[in-house]
């Protein structure tokens, strides 16, 4: 689906999300794309966003810059996870509003939903229950996020949208050992260990809990699609309270299964154990994707295909030669 819109604001465009987004919509040679790395533009600093807004005035906003990260940063920086994200929340969606963009699309994420919500997740599951206590303050932000989209569109008749994706992976990823998810952590790990000849990759957690994974080109599609439908289609498909759509593919997979994939694919043959001390966190997370299917939208990338494509982009840009000597935030060309 091609995009309504000429002159597009995309916040977070070196990130795994807004760079895939970035990528699709760079295609259309009639869009203008407005990007702002960190340095130029602080997006938790209010007035420099209001100077950025007033200045560039925007037709369209895709809001998919956050703070993100795993378990373990969740849980160990959740005054961090809460405060930057919500900053960015409250300074984008407002200056959108005031200098009258036309169409804004935030990404949330599906943790927003309660720990032991009914599977598959349907939108309407949203506060109806207790959140991860591990990435508790990130959920909040991005409920915050959805409940700003809500109430300007409410009391100022705005067009703000939310679509809350499952977990993504692909080109761009956080490779960090320790503050990344699952699934390019899992990466990392099976490459490290098949250069190194390590006879055993341990996992943390039991194995047990099951997860959905979409690759982000995928991700990006869907938010094109979503930002592409009429007012009237996108406002009959929700309703003023219950504003977001779900993105998904509709399949999950156990955190074991996907670690025999992963070893697969990164050709490991050692073993693996599973560090059952460590967290789980939610038993399982598929979301219910009936709504977007119901728009005219379908993941197209199957998770084995995905995942050697994403393997070989890693494996490029991080030659076995060259390991990162300050164990920072490992990003992909």
């Amino acid at each position: 689906m091609t995009t309504p819109f000429r002159k597009i604001f995309i916040a977070g465009h070196r990130g795994m999300v807004g760079g895939a987004i970035a990528r699709a919509l760079s295609l259309d040679r009639e869009v203008e794309l407005v990007t702002r790395t960190r340095a130029e533009l602080d997006l938790t600093d209010s007035q420099a966003v209001k100077a950025f807004f007033e200045a560039e005035r925007p037709d369209a906003v895709y809001l998919a810059a956050a703070l993100v990260g795993g378990i373990h940063a969740n849980n160990t920086y959740p005054a961090d996870f809460i405060h930057q994200n919500l900053m960015v929340q409250l300074n984008v969606i407002h200056e959108a509003w005031r200098v009258g963009v036309k169409r804004l699309l935030f990404l949330g994420s599906s943790c927003i939903y309660p720990k032991f919500a009914e599977q598959p997740i349907h939108e309407n599951a949203l506060l109806m229950g207790k959140l991860e206590p591990t990435n508790e303050a990130y959920a909040i932000a991005k409920i915050a996020g959805i409940k700003l989209c809500e109430s300007y569109n409410r009391q100022h008749g705005t067009d703000f949208r939310s679509v809350m994706p499952t977990n993504l992976y692909g080109p761009g990823d956080n490779y960090h050992p320790e503050n990344s998810h699952v699934l390019p952590a899992m990466i990392r790990r099976f490459h490290e260990a098949k250069v190194n000849g390590t006879p055993v990759v341990t996992i943390w957690g039991t194995g047990t809990p099951r997860r959905e994974f979409l690759h982000v080109d995928d991700m990006a599609d869907a938010c094109i699609h979503v930002m592409g439908l009429t007012k009237d289609t996108y406002q009959n498909a929700t309703s003023p309270m219950e504003s977001h759509i779900n993105v998904g593919c509709g399949e999950d997979i156990s955190i074991a299964e996907l670690a025999q994939t992963v070893a697969s694919v990164v050709g490991y043959d050692g073993d693996i154990q599973y560090d059952t001390s460590k967290p789980d966190g939610t038993p399982r997370k598929l979301l219910d994707v009936s709504r977007l299917g119901g728009l005219g939208w379908k993941a197209r990338i199957a998770l084995a295909d995905g995942v050697r494509t994403t393997y070989r982009d890693f494996a490029q840009a991080w030659p076995t030669s060259r390991q990162p000597q300050d164990g920072s935030r490992y990003q992909l060309a």
